[in-house]
């Protein structure tokens, strides 16, 4: 699947509008005959392609999955993820037994760069952070909404997105709350490249702030969203985070975490459980359960705190001011 969409083989089908056969595909893509066959025959199988026969001759088209999912035109593509995780999160897992063995994430054995600040590794080159951001974007276009509408927002007028990336959470936001206006608080060059490349002038409910959150002042508002934040990092980094966020927390007002939540026996489920292993060998953070977030919200002061599940891959915790 990484392969296909590295070489464009949905988008080609995608425009093409026909069936075509593995040497039209071949060609088209500067691709061997014979690579291409078994790479649409494997892809057949995986339910990603069709097959159909003309005179003894193999033509290919999308299936439905692969046009909603894996091309560009579509608008809930997750190509962006697909691209990302192909050529940067898959060659983390290489060292997945050198994770386990240490317990530390692989920064430096995978790109040969310093790990000791994990997203000056992931943004060690504009294109990575481009790619980075184009995963993220993707991932809340597709799930956004169904995180923001899983409580009532319409009271938090003056929000907060740190670390929020792309602006893609922040669109979905404006969009279930019309009176609410939106603050990305993200690094200098996030801020840069989302204004650059995702995000329009004529967004006016969406502002930036640029800044380290874990460094500088956290600008005062009604609600703060971190979404797949706190999983990044460990339990003492998280509390201190968590208490900026409570003292710069308007009275009253919140903080909605955004992130996939284990069972409390961590039994499931498999996303969760293989994405926490990817935090492992990526980051120093891991997915957690219910309670483990709410004894960290509970910790950092606030209360009230309630959990949503949404049945897909994200939920939503709400705490309280």
């Amino acid at each position: 699947m990484f392969t296909a969409c590295e070489l464009g083989v949905f988008d080609l089908l995608q425009q093409s509008g026909i069936p075509l056969s593995s040497a039209t595909i071949a060609d088209r893509l500067h691709a061997s005959v014979d690579g291409m066959e078994r790479l649409l025959c494997a892809c057949v199988g995986l339910q990603l392609l069709e097959i159909e026969m003309n005179r003894m001759e193999a033509f290919y088209r999308n299936t439905e999955l692969s046009t909603t999912y894996l091309t560009t035109s579509s608008p809930k593509s997750l190509l962006p993820m697909m691209i990302y995780y192909s050529q940067t999160a898959y060659k983390y897992w290489d060292y997945l037994a050198d994770a386990v063995r240490e317990g530390t994430c692989q920064h430096e054995r995978a790109f040969g760069t310093s790990s000791q600040d994990m997203f000056e590794a992931l943004y060690r080159s504009e294109d990575e952070m481009l790619k980075f951001m184009r995963l993220m974007n993707s991932v809340w276009i597709l799930c956004g909404k169904d995180v923001i509408t899983a409580f009532d927002l319409s009271p938090f007028q003056n929000v907060c997105d740190l670390g929020g990336c792309s602006g893609a959470l922040a669109k979905q936001c404006i969009l279930a709350n019309p009176n609410s206006t939106v603050t990305i608080y993200d690094l200098p060059n996030v801020v840069l490249t989302a204004k650059r490349h995702f995000l329009s002038p004529e967004e006016h409910r969406i502002q930036f702030h640029e800044g380290d959150f874990f460094e500088d002042p956290i600008p005062e508002a009604d609600l703060y969203i971190l979404a797949r934040i706190i999983h990044d990092w460990k339990e003492d980094k998280c509390l201190r985070l968590l208490s900026k966020v409570y003292n710069s927390c308007k009275s009253g007002g919140g903080v909605l975490l955004v992130e996939t939540i284990l069972n409390e026996d961590k039994s499931g489920p498999l996303t969760a459980q293989l994405y926490s292993l990817n935090m492992l060998v990526q980051t120093e953070g891991k997915e957690r359960t219910a309670l483990e977030y709410n004894e960290l919200l509970a910790a950092a002061g606030f209360t009230d705190i309630e959990v949503r599940t949404t049945g897909k891959i994200y939920d939503a915790i709400l705490g309280r001011k």
